[in-house]
């Protein structure tokens, strides 16, 4: 026995020359060879010359084995190569993953401080946070420079005011409940009202925003105080009255010119964005995929008809038209008053020959403002015709359309008799539409207006006529919601 080595290492000794040559070693050193001084023995030489010649073998044995199975060598670094690509993959994916996490963790905590993106076309100023605080204290405006102070003083969450104010061009969830109304001059006239948590949205932004800004004197439509009997009072009498109205007022008001308004009175790019995205929003085709609803943006945002904030906006934005009317009414010595989109001149004497006049000046004014005059809906009235300002007569004093009143009080009379089954006023309820006929009549005549309400109540307090009631509408406007735009059609008939 070898002492002081393995069997392995003796094994590997044996295998890296040969049996023999370990042997003879061994025996040379153990004293039963005698170590020869000179020159080896035969038998010795012959023995190391057989393992020189046995190593040699085994290393060209290992080369034709190396060489025999390149292919093989091949395919395993090959492997090797594809493991190695794979476990590299798998080590950029996760550490990837750990950065998309970390990046959507971080989003998340930025979106919960502040407004970082409210959709596409829309959030290029939304890193704008600085408002000015003189011009917004000098109007007496809330002083607001970012999303997170404007939903604090909403009373809402930031979440809540980003998804209220969140441009979509497709959404699943509509923040308008949508609906026609039959325009008496044929067509339809498409109504967005707000839903619930919008119109708060909305109200708070009239209230304390919209207004508190001071409109043109010539303004009468949705300004506290002020009416159509206001707008009307300062026609009556007159020798020429001419009615001007716009063509596509709303729509033409759009998402831009309300964004630029706000931005004007003072708030920062931020505030701008997101209270023109509460006000303003496109019209949109219903659309079902799957079983579900999609709403689909089909033109550009503007102002909606029937929410709350569109009528006091038309007012400002309007400020300026307003201002070259006046300068306009002052040089030809007319008076001008608009209500909305209705515009009226009116004069007396010699100026009434200025008409023409005035007419050509008003539509560059009007072009340059950025709206259109309808052509339908121009009218001049002269000398001998009835002379009508939103609805009102205005010939020698304020009255109401005669053969108007004698319908409505004929109506009365049938209802009292046979029930609301069968009968038609307006285009919608007949309810609804009865009493915003005796509102109107209550504005311009009060006693007149109070008899019909007197009259109206106890017909729908009797018994007999209360079970014949037809159901109430399912969509009221807001009260602040524009009149009709058709100047032939009555404001009140608005259901």
């Amino acid at each position: 026995m070898m002492t002081g080595l393995t069997r392995q290492e003796l094994y590997d000794r044996i295998r890296s020359s040969t049996r023999d040559e370990v042997i003879l070693e061994e025996m040379k050193r153990l004293g039963f060879w005698a170590r020869s001084t000179g020159a080896p023995s035969l038998s010795e030489t012959l023995i190391r010359k057989e393992s020189e010649l046995r190593r040699e073998l085994n290393k060209l044995m290992e080369e034709k084995a190396r060489y025999r199975n390149k292919e093989k060598i091949l395919n395993d670094l090959r492997k090797k190569r594809m493991m190695d690509a794979k476990a590299k993959r798998a080590e950029t994916k996760q550490r990837n993953e750990e950065k998309r996490r970390e990046k959507a963790a971080a989003w998340a905590a930025e979106k919960e401080r502040s407004v970082v993106y409210l959709g596409e076309d829309v959030s290029a100023g939304l890193n704008k946070t600085f408002s000015d605080i003189t011009r917004l204290s000098a109007a007496g405006l809330p002083i607001l420079h970012d999303g997170v102070g404007l939903a604090a003083a909403m009373g809402i969450t930031l979440g809540k005011l980003r998804f209220l104010s969140y441009n979509r061009k497709v959404e699943e969830v509509s923040h308008y409940k949508r609906f026609y109304l039959p325009k008496k001059s044929g067509g339809r006239r498409l109504i967005s009202a707000p839903m619930p948590q919008l119109k708060a949205a909305q109200y708070w932004v009239l209230q304390n925003i919209l207004y508190k800004i001071p409109g043109s004197q010539s303004a009468h439509g949705f300004i506290p105080g002020r009416s159509i009997v206001t707008n009307a009072q300062q026609h009556v009498g007159k020798d020429v009255v001419i009615n001007i109205d716009l063509r596509d007022f709303f729509p033409t008001i759009v998402y831009k010119r309300v964004k630029g308004m706000f931005c004007k009175l003072g708030y920062s790019e931020q505030i701008a964005t997101i209270l023109a995205l509460l006000c303003t929003e496109p019209e949109r085709d219903q659309v079902m995929l799957d079983g579900k609803e999609y709403h689909v943006a089909n033109t550009n945002r503007h102002l909606p008809q029937g929410a709350p904030c569109s009528p006091a906006i038309t007012n400002i934005i309007c400020y300026r038209l307003d201002k070259r009317f006046e300068g306009l009414a002052k040089k030809f010595n007319y008076t001008y008053t608009r209500y909305a989109d209705d515009m009226t001149f009116s004069t007396s004497g010699e100026t009434a020959g200025k008409a023409g006049q005035l007419l050509w000046a008003v539509k560059k004014v009007v072009k340059e403002e950025g709206f259109t005059i309808h052509p339908d809906k121009l009218k001049v009235m002269r000398k001998g015709d009835k002379k009508e300002v939103t609805g009102i007569v205005v010939n020698e004093k304020m009255s109401l359309d005669r053969t108007t009143l004698r319908k409505f009080r004929a109506l009365l009379h049938q209802v009292s008799v046979s029930g609301f089954a069968g009968k038609k006023w307006g285009n919608g309820n007949i309810v609804s539409s009865m009493e915003g006929y005796i509102n109107y009549v209550q504005m311009v005549k009060p006693e007149t207006g109070k008899q019909l309400k007197d009259k109206f109540r106890l017909l729908l307090n009797r018994k007999d006529i209360k079970a014949d009631l037809p159901e109430a509408p399912k969509e009221v406007l807001p009260d602040t919601s524009l009149p009709d735009q058709n100047n032939d059609k009555p404001w009140w008939d608005v259901v």
